[in-house]
This record gives C-alpha cells, sequence and structure tokens, in this order.
C-alpha cells in the first residue's frame, strides 16, 4: 500500500495559523509532480507545536485536497500512548489511509514498552500503521527483533520509515522482514543506497522543494535503471545538505519562502534560518533552476 517517494509535507502557517489555501496549493503541486503519498503532521509539518484541533484540521485539508489520488499518512505518534491513540482516531475520522507514529520521544521507554506502545495504538484503531524510528531525535531506537516481534504480532504494523541514517540497517530489517514490511528511507542523503539495498520508498523533506526529481530518482528505482536513479539522486545532494544545515523544518521553510510557495512562519522554539546557511540553501536552489 505504501509504496515510492513520498513527502513529509509542511505546515504553512500566516500570522500564526495553519494557512490553508498555501496547504492545498502545495499538495496540488506534490501531486502534480508524480509524489506516490503525502505524510502531513510529522516533523516536518511541526506536529510538536500544533494543538490538536489544529492537528486534526491540517490532516483533513490534505485528506479533502488529496481526493484519494495518493495515500495520506498521518503524522499522529507522540510520548503519550493515550494522546497517539486520540490523534490516531481523529486522523482516523478525517479519512486518512494510514499512520506514522514515531517511538516516543523523551520518555525513553524500554523495547518491551515499544511493543506495548505500538500494539495499543494497533488495537485502538484499525488503521495501517507505519513505525517511525529516528533515535537522533526521539532518543530510543527501536531494535530490529522488536520491529519483527510487532509485524509477527500485529498486521497493522506494515512499514517503517528507517531514518536512523545507517544503510546495513535498513538492509537487515529488508532481509529479515522485507517480505512483512515495506523498508522506507527517511533520510534523503541516502535514499538511492536504501533503494539498492532493497527499500522500497521514503518519506523526503527534500521532495517539498523538488518533488520532482525526488518522485523521478525513485521511479528509476523501481523500474532497476539504478544508474539514472543514482544520477537523480545526487542531482538533489548539495540541496539536501543545505536542508539540513540547521534543524528541520527550519530550512525546508526558509526555501519555500524564498519561493514564494509559504509565508516564512516557524513556530518556536524553532527560529527563522541564520544568514550563513541561509545564502548555502539560496545558492542550491538557484544551481537546481528553483529560484
Amino acid at each position: 500500500m505504501f509504496v515510492g517517494a513520498m513527502t513529509a509535507i509542511v505546515t504553512p502557517f500566516r500570522h500564526g495559523k495553519v494557512d490553508d489555501p498555501a496547504l492545498r496549493a502545495l499538495v496540488e503541486a506534490q501531486i502534480d509532480a508524480g509524489i506516490d503519498g503525502l505524510i502531513p503532521c510529522g516533523t516536518t509539518g511541526e506536529a510538536p507545536t500544533l494543538e490538536p484541533a489544529e492537528q486534526a484540521h491540517v490532516i483533513r485539508v490534505v485528506v479533502e485536497t488529496v481526493r484519494r489520488r495518493v495515500p495520506v499518512i498521518a503524522g499522529c505518534g507522540s510520548n503519550s500512548t493515550a494522546h497517539t491513540i486520540a490523534a490516531s482516531r481523529a486522523a482516523q475520522e478525517a479519512g486518512v489511509d494510514g499512520l506514522l507514529i514515531v517511538t516516543p520521544y523523551y520518555n525513553k521507554p524500554t523495547q518491551d514498552g515499544l511493543f506495548c506502545h505500538y500494539r495499543a495504538v494497533a488495537e485502538a484503531v484499525p488503521l495501517p500503521i507505519v513505525v517511525y524510528n529516528i533515535p537522533g531525535r526521539s532518543v530510543v531506537d527501536m531494535s530490529v527483533e522488536t520491529l519483527a516481534r510487532l509485524a509477527a504480532a500485529e498486521p497493522r504494523i506494515v512499514a517503517v520509515k528507517e531514518a536512523t541514517g545507517q544503510v546495513a540497517r535498513a538492509q537487515e530489517i529488508v532481509r529479515k522482514l522485507g517480505d512483512r514490511l515495506v523498508v522506507l528511507s527517511g533520510d534523503d542523503v541516502i535514499n538511492s543506497a536504501i533503494y539498492a539495498v532493497g527499500g522500497r520508498g521514503c518519506i523526503s523533506v527534500t521532495a517539498n522543494v523538488a518533488p520532482k526529481l525526488v518522485a523521478d530518482a525513485w521511479d528509476a528505482a523501481a523500474a532497476g535503471d539504478f544508474l539514472r536513479a543514482r544520477a537523480l539522486h545526487e542531482a538533489t545532494l548539495d540541496l539536501t545538505e543545505a536542508l539540513f544545515l540547521e534543524s528541520s523544518p527550519i530550512p525546508v521553510k526558509a526555501a519555500l519562502a524564498m519561493m514564494n510557495r509559504i509565508d516564512p512562519e516557524i513556530r518556536s522554539p524553532l527560529y527563522p534560518m541564520a544568514s550563513g546557511p541561509r545564502e548555502k540553501l539560496h545558492a542550491a536552489l538557484v544551481d537546481l533552476g528553483l529560484l
């Protein structure tokens, strides 16, 4: 179900509120560029600073705009199992196709705790779940063994967004669980490498800015043309590097503002991009013909 190049879409703001027209325009541009799925309210969508009603609203706007043309996988994870279930139920009511659930951050649950957390969500909300493993942000790493245990116990666990930055880890998951779970790259800089070891797509930040390049790179890999896939992927690398010069989504929102796609608003404790990194980002956009 969840295969291909998918975008962790930003949440545009105007005067402190969600900018619905800008969000709808971003969704249309993504679909026009060939993106295979959209993920609202992930890290890139500034979910930690969205109020529950805002989160539900963003998800509804994306679902309504997409109109079933591509899957919508809503970011609903938090460091509270109860809050995660509540957000997941709201997303289900909005009509999403699946849930992206991050490993609970800050609390640092054990591997048994992670298993119980995901099982509770899966049993409470009848939607497919993508496990989001990003220890660099959550400070907890779901082991391959725990992921295998979850996959065996819960058929609603259908994929993993692997954002450890380790190709070997993705390869191990594919080798052990590839017939059961879809492995998605969660780190744009190694998308091509993840595809080469059996990954079946990505959840991308870079695709907010260059969706066609990211989509075409995946399409080439899916067709077995890895030389073309690598060339297209390499074309994104300078941009991807610039998009992570500061904590995401600071740079990606700055880039979209430079492109006149959104207002430059970002919610604290994140703040606008510093001048030095901003100049490098501007240069990367110019080099790709995006400005």
